[in-house]
């Protein structure tokens, strides 16, 4: 075993002389009271802040997992900016990549459901009441990933108005064009005949379907360049995430009814009815319908 005082700069210098000089076995001793992997997580303040109210041993699995997912809501929400912003500068490749690994972030959200889906009926309402009116509809990560898809609804945003440095965060999401809305723009910017009122609309209000970008979708795959067009691979790419966040509400609805049938929700709606009708909403809406145009 050795000690280490001093790991100096992360490079593969470095890494390669500690390597020599312990033979390959792993660091285990460490001066400060941490080690680096603990400091580079912050894994002590992370691992500090499950705080279940009640008793019942499945809570913590509703808590560790609400916190996993609203982790990952960041990530898409990082992701899904950076994929607007290469958009907008036409780095239509490198927004495709990005999408890559969007969807796995999504695919990854969908497989929390797995775990919350294992809970009883009884395991759930053991401590259900400890949540009083909390409710994932509460969620403003979730609620900035929805208006950067382009679901913005206004309304949504109100739960968040009295929350410092949150309020802020929420408003401008809505208030600022969508990563479809950059993907509409470079359609435009690319030829397709697509009028100012699809390009110049309110980008703080509910999406309209628009006849023109549906036309121009069903010609980016009528063109028959397939994989050798970079629009083609985009609408596909764009399709995956889409049908990935379908997927999340599907499973939602689907745990929720396996778990409290038809109850009330936490937080003031149906419950079921309500996730029902928000899981046949479509992100990218001409995407889907261009299909049957082909």
């Amino acid at each position: 075993m050795r000690r280490v005082k001093d790991l100096g700069p992360g490079s593969d210098a470095e890494r390669a002389r500690l390597v020599a000089r312990g033979e390959g076995c792993p660091l285990v001793d460490f001066d400060g009271g941490s080690t680096p992997y603990i400091d580079y997580q912050s894994i002590t303040v992370l691992l500090s802040l499950q705080q279940p109210r009640s008793e019942e041993p499945a809570e913590l699995s509703f808590y560790v997992l609400g916190q996993v997912k609203e982790l990952l809501f960041k990530l898409l929400y990082e992701e899904l900016t950076r994929v607007r912003s290469l958009l907008d500068t036409d780095e239509v490749p490198q927004a495709i990549w990005v999408l890559r690994r969007v969807r796995k972030v999504a695919e990854l959200l969908c497989s929390t459901w797995d775990v919350l889906g294992s809970l009883a009926p009884t395991e759930f309402n053991a401590f259900r009441d400890s949540l009083g009116q909390a409710s994932g509809l509460q969620s403003y990560m979730y609620r900035m990933v929805e208006y950067v898809l382009g679901n913005k609804d206004p309304v949504l945003a109100r739960p968040h108005q009295g929350v410092p440095g949150v309020a802020e965060q929420v408003r401008r999401a809505l208030e600022e064009p969508s990563v479809y809305d950059a993907a509409v723009a470079l359609l435009a910017r690319r030829g397709a005949p697509i009028g100012t009122a699809a390009l110049r609309r309110d980008p703080g209000q509910p999406y309209e379907p628009s006849d023109e970008v549906e036309r121009a979708w069903a010609g980016v795959y009528a063109a028959g360049k397939g994989p050798d067009d970079e629009l083609f691979r985009l609408a596909e790419a764009l399709m995956d995430v889409a049908e990935a966040m379908c997927r999340w509400r599907a499973l939602h609805l689907l745990t929720v009814e396996r778990i409290i049938g038809t109850k009330p929700g936490t937080g003031g709606t149906h419950g079921v009815a309500w996730l029902r009708r928000v899981s046949e909403h479509r992100f990218f809406p001409e995407l889907w319908s261009a299909r049957g145009r082909l």
